[in-house]
């Protein structure tokens, strides 16, 4: 407050403005209001406290575990990935409401207490684990108020560049880049699933076990269709065989080689092209058994001819669907949201910048952001009317996020004025409209 009664500011090309600080009582993040109340509906931080284990022995622990992990998960939801932000966030209106407990009435953790939270507590062996299998549950909490009619789980590897001498740190050929190589497991609604820290020179589908198992193990009993898509970097026996054990259906790109090229030779003659340029595109399925299968199976191929190239595109497909070759390869097309989604991540949350030199560090700042990501993502396809269900999280954040809002304090209550520029009052009423629709009643 004292701050507010300083003398304004002024300036020469307009003398008639003035320019006031007014520190704490003004916010540019007043829409994580909106997130914090998605939360609230889904009970979904709530359940940090029961599940962290406290490994702080000195008496300074004004802030709560879940207090911090609030701070942590919000943070990031709003743009800002470093932990030295929140010397400025720990006075931030919006972030002491999002985070309630002592910051409500006081301030938020700093950046010191922020570092020895995520660097010391969330390491442990316990809390880490917590945190990898947190997004599930997240999701199980969305499955038992709007449950799955059928689930599609896709696999994917991305790329976090790396600087200086950081533990796990490799070259990696294929990205030409030192880095990490994560994995990813998103479902059809753009849930990230499960996310898996890896050291930069692993192969494409190395630890794919402890990613997908459990996963899997979370959805066995539940009586629905499940399917599974992935790039040729999972293209061998041993998840094939897991995948039907399991009464998955799954559609897998092979890399081409000679001998699945035997099967379509009678695709590969060059077609007459019609003239106004359009591709000629043809299907075929064949049984196919490579040397190291355990047994014969179904294999789709799709060739494409371009009236500017000499050679066709040919892609294969190994699946056990018993659909058109057609549709498989329209199915297994769509995976390519998986990448979009990632790219959500990298953009919007800047989920790359892992720049702890400990890997286990990393390992937690990835799951912290993976943990933002579902918040967003949850809210977007939850709880947004039909007119802007379309927004990447990028947008959500420069539109919803941030809206500057002035912060009046009263005896019994706290009113945001918020600024109604890109959001209107009637958007943001129907947004909360839309969650609370999520409360489940409570039994009599």
């Amino acid at each position: 407050m004292g701050e507010g009664r300083r003398e304004a500011l002024r300036v020469d090309f307009d003398r008639s403005l003035k320019v006031e600080f007014h520190g704490a009582n003004v916010t540019s993040d007043a829409g994580l209001l909106a997130f914090r109340e998605l939360d609230e509906a889904l009970d979904l931080t709530d359940m940090v406290a029961e599940l962290l284990v406290d490994t702080r022995t000195g008496l300074n622990t004004r802030h709560t575990l879940l207090a911090q992990f609030r701070q942590s998960v919000y943070s990031r939801l709003a743009g800002y990935e470093d932990t030295n932000d929140a010397e400025r966030l720990c006075r931030d209106p919006s972030i002491r409401q999002v985070v309630g407990g002592h910051a409500k009435e006081h301030r938020a953790a700093s950046t010191s207490q922020m570092g020895r939270f995520e660097t010391e507590v969330l390491t442990q062996c316990e809390n880490l684990r917590v945190l990898m299998d947190l997004s599930g549950r997240w999701i199980d909490r969305v499955g038992r108020r709007k449950p799955m009619k059928k689930l599609v789980l896709d696999l994917d590897s991305s790329v976090s560049p790396t600087h200086g001498h950081q533990e796990g740190s490799a070259f990696n050929g294929y990205f030409g880049c030192t880095c990490y190589h994560p994995l990813f497991c998103f479902n059809q609604h753009g849930d990230l699933e499960r996310a898996l820290l890896r050291e930069g020179n692993v192969h494409t589908a190395e630890d794919w076990r402890s990613v997908l198992e459990p996963v899997i193990e979370r959805y066995r009993e539940r009586l629905i269709k499940k399917f599974f898509r992935g790039d040729a970097g999972f293209a061998f026996p041993e998840l094939y065989e897991f995948l039907e054990e399991e009464a998955f259906w799954y559609a897998i790109r092979l890399k081409s080689n000679s001998l699945l090229k035997q099967h379509i030779e009678h695709l590969l003659t060059r077609p007459k092209i019609e003239a106004d340029g359009t591709p000629d595109v043809r299907y075929h399925d064949f049984e196919y058994q490579a040397a190291s299968w355990n047994k014969p199976r179904r294999v789709v191929a799709k060739v494409t001819w371009f009236v500017d190239q000499l050679f066709p595109a040919v892609g294969f497909i190994v699946t056990n669907l018993n659909w058109a070759p057609r549709r498989v390869t329209h199915f297994y097309n769509q995976r390519g949201t998986a990448e979009q989604w990632i790219k959500e991540g990298k953009y919007a949350l800047n989920w790359t910048r892992l720049s702890c030199h400990g890997f286990a560090e990393n390992q937690v700042r990835l799951q912290l952001f993976a943990l933002a990501y579902n918040l967003g993502n949850l809210l977007r396809r939850l709880a947004l009317p039909q007119s802007i269900s379309h927004w990447s999280l990028r947008t959500l954040q420069t539109k919803l996020i941030k809206i500057g809002a002035k912060v009046v304090s009263h005896a019994r209550y706290t009113c945001f004025q918020m600024a109604e520029v890109s959001i209107s009052r009637n958007l943001f009423a129907a947004i909360l409209r839309r969650i609370r629709r999520l409360i489940q009643p409570v039994p009599v």
